[in-house]
């Protein structure tokens, strides 16, 4: 049996491994082809592996459209990931980072083995991969500290053996859609091979902005990556990675969703909307407040360029392997946000970010077969944070506010043209060294036993200033009393060291219950560093400040800890024809990392107590007959905070506490943001060969999910719809001269859907109004593909 070097993705599996490949034939039996991971960084089955693995391979990716990690979500149950006004989230079994620029990611994701942990990096288009692999549940031994959640595994595709090369062309015209991608490989000497890939994508938007009368969000995206792969003898390899990204995009997929009248009777019962419209003479595009993929804003960006340098050496020291993974990762961007979300001219938030990584991983891999194998290396990291925003108000809407809302014009008057410059600093040095060893105790039995120390260093530092609009700095006074009462704002400058070691272990016993049924269970300890928060208004002292008032904020959080246990099992039947997975999870998070709205303008970033994740996943597929394979996955997540008292209240909850002015509520008993009940998806592929060397392919997946809250505080008005998508591709292809043709239809069943929603600034704290902003994911569409290989 041919064996096809990519990974299975639970319900889309089939797609992988049924034909889909432009280069690829019709099954020749009825039975499954053995797919390959490397999710415990040596080349194993997936049916051997003791981690709930899903994974995707390029050609699938490729052809069903998954450009990024988001388009991804939709084929991992349990995998959640989406935008946000200020940031990125990403979910696993419920767990992730909050919105902040000082987080690192509870999500780890490695691209070729090296760490990419800002959250910034999540959104990066992708290019030319052989597949990704993803693994959930906590991953702190070999995959570093921080993935306490789980872990997302890139790797790029390499040059082969022999000449080869591929353009793609696809089309979209109702969202304005093109995209372009070129590969070329193969060998340059007969040690020395290349890769080339390049990407162009760009896209006009599915949302009509009403008051600047264009599409958004507008896509402008490029991608460069050159491999060279060098065999210097036969026992040493060596692969050199340079990439270059671009990816800007003009406006958002945001929409107000919710609108209600004031509770404050100086308004007369009229809504946010509606005060803006007539009171302000806002334009007329902010009354639209239904979720119609039409919105109000005065426009957005985000201009984004990242670089990576990535070299990893292979050398063969004695029966074993010794690898040297070398790494610089830089990348910068500027955006600009509409952060009232409205086209009223309330406020604007710029801010930019710049990053810097090198990293340096030295490895060794026992052989295998023996009955003791061993992987153990050290890892080390230095990175460095550079953070600035500023909120503005250049307009006479807020000073107004402000006057009806103290009875003081002075009051409003000192609030105009008014800027609140924010800067962040983050520099980090880490060093780990981990080890894992595999007992062969009998044919049939496994143990794995692993361990990983780290120590860590982080300084921090966060100024706030009050500002006019050219950036000279104010001086105290009223403004800032106005700020501090209206806006919890207040000047400070803030630094910190933090020092943390950490030790997590983890235990796994594997065994073989028959020749086609492998069950395992993992007991494991893993933690996320702590740091500092970017993003909050003010600083954490109680005390009053300079314009006599108390209000807090925050600035260093605590490290966060996992204890998990998961219960699997892995299965072949049928004599090769089908596969069935399931994997038994619970987590227990302690000092649980979150970043609470403050229901104003600001986050900030505390240790919220405790959480409890448990929950089943099946995957597994089945070649019905010769042409004919169906994969299916899906996963029931139960979540729960055990201890969480200060949440935050969404807007018209009666509070469980009031500190120093601020309302917080219990979430105790309360699930978490993305947890649905049950999510999955379903597949069936068909290849057909016809004539000489024709081929007809189809895939149609079903992608599903139950109710879940898009919101952080978990309001019940944002309560998400389950739904089911259908995606579908249709194509037919000349095997032997490597051209295809296909349609792509992606959301047939035009689902709409929001990805993420929050609280309206000022919208209820300065005006009464109940409202709400979203993300909303992209609608129906069709595209046409074009292919050749040669």
């Amino acid at each position: 049996m041919k064996i096809m070097r990519v990974c299975s993705i639970g319900l889309a599996s089939a797609a992988m491994t049924a034909g889909l490949s432009p280069l690829s034939s019709a099954i020749a039996a009825p039975a499954l082809e053995e797919v390959l991971v490397t999710a415990t960084l040596r080349t194993e089955s997936l049916q051997d592996v003791p981690v709930s693995v899903n994974a995707v391979s390029g050609e699938k990716m490729q052809e069903a459209g998954i450009d990024k990690i988001e388009d991804l979500q939709a084929y991992v149950p349990n995998l959640s990931m989406s935008e946000t006004g200020i940031g990125t989230n990403i979910y696993i079994r419920g767990i992730g980072s909050g919105i902040n620029p000082g987080f690192e990611q509870s999500v780890g994701m490695y691209f070729d083995g090296v760490s990419y942990s800002r959250a910034q990096l999540t959104r990066a288009p992708f290019l030319d991969l052989a597949r990704v692999e993803v693994l959930r549940g906590p991953q702190n031994i070999l995959y570093g500290k921080n993935s306490i959640a789980g872990a997302l595994s890139l790797i790029s595709a390499r040059p082969g053996d022999e000449q080869e090369g591929s353009i793609s062309v696809l089309y979209e015209p109702d969202h304005g859609e093109e995209v372009v991608d070129f590969i070329l490989s193969g060998p340059l000497t007969d040690t020395l091979g290349a890769r080339i890939a390049m990407r162009k994508r760009s896209m006009d938007g599915y949302i009509e902005n009403l008051t600047l009368n264009r599409d958004e969000p507008a896509r402008e995206e490029s991608t460069f990556r050159a491999i060279l792969d060098w065999e210097a003898s036969a026992d040493l390899t060596a692969m050199l990675k340079f990439e270059l990204g671009k990816f800007n995009v003009d406006g958002r997929q945001i929409e107000i969703v919710n609108d209600q009248p004031s509770t404050n009777p100086a308004f007369g019962g009229a809504s946010y909307s509606q005060i803006l419209a007539a009171q302000f003479g806002a334009d007329p595009s902010v009354l639209n407040t239904g979720l119609d993929y039409k919105r109000s804003s005065n426009g957005d960006y985000s201009n984004n360029r990242t670089r990576n340098f990535t070299l990893n050496v292979d050398y063969a020291l004695g029966e074993g392997t010794l690898t040297f993974i070398t790494a610089a990762l830089e990348y910068e961007f500027d955006e600009l946000c509409d952060c009232d979300f409205t086209g009223a001219n309330v406020f604007s938030v710029p801010f930019s970010e710049d990053y810097e990584q090198y990293s340096q991983e030295i490895r060794w891999a026992s052989p295998v077969g023996e009955t003791l194998e061993h992987i153990g290396g050290f890892y080390y990291q230095t990175s460095k944070l550079d953070f600035y925003d500023s909120i503005v108000i250049d307009s006479s809407i807020i000073p107004t506010a402000v006057a009806l809302r103290t009875g003081s014009q002075a009051a409003g008057n000192s609030i105009a043209n008014t800027t609140t410059p924010r800067y962040f600093t983050s520099d980090a040095e880490l060093w780990s060294v981990f080890w894992q060893t595999t007992w062969n105790v009998t044919d049939r039995l496994r143990a794995n036993f692993g361990l990983r120390y780290s120590e860590e260093e982080k300084d921090g530092s966060r100024s706030l200033t009050v500002a006019d609009l050219q950036g000279n700095e104010r001086p105290l006074g009223t403004v800032d009393g106005v700020l501090d009462g209206v806006f919890k704002i207040e000047r400070h400058d803030l630094k910190d060291t933090q020092d943390t070691d950490q030790l997590a272990p983890s235990i796994n016993v594997q065994f073989d219950a028959t020749d086609e049924v492998m069950v395992y269970a993992t007991a494991s300890r893993g933690y996320k560093s702590g740091g500092f928060d970017a993003r909050s208004n003010a600083s954490p002292s109680a005390a009053p400040n300079a314009a006599g008032n108390v209000i807090i904020g925050s600035f260093e959080y605590d490290e966060e800890e996992a204890t998990s246990l998961e219960i699997g099992a892995k299965s072949s039947f049928w004599d090769g024809r089908a596969e069935l997975n399931v994997a038994v999870f619970m987590t227990e998070y302690d000092d649980l990392q979150v970043s609470i709205f403050d229901g104003i303008l600001g986050f900030n970033v505390g240790n919220a107590g405790k959480a409890e994740t448990q929950g089943i996943e099946f995957d597994g597929r089945i070649a019905l007959t010769d042409e004919l394979v169906m994969s299916a996955a899906i996963a029931f997540l139960d979540f729960e905070f055990t201890e969480f008292e200060n949440g935050q209240c969404f807007q018209g909850q009666t509070p469980d506490s009031v500190v120093n002015g601020v309302a917080f509520c219990d979430y105790k008993g309360k699930t978490n943001q993305y947890v649905a009940d049950y999510s999955g998806n379903l597949a069936f592929n068909y290849t057909h060969s016809f004539g000489d060397a024709m081929e007809f392919r189809a895939a149609t997946d079903f992608v599903f999910t139950d109710d879940y809250n898009s919101s952080q505080n978990l309001d019940p008005s944002q309560e998400q719809d389950g739904y089911v998508k259908v995606n579908m591709r249709l194509a037919i292809a000349d095997v032997k001269d490597g051209w295809e043709l296909a349609l792509v239809g992606k959301n047939l069943t035009d689902e709409e859907v929001v990805s993420y929603s929050n609280d309206t600034p000022l919208a209820n704290s300065s005006f009464g109004s109940v409202n709400h902003y979203a993300f909303i994911e992209r609608p129906r569409s069709v595209a046409v593909q074009a292919s050749w290989r040669w």
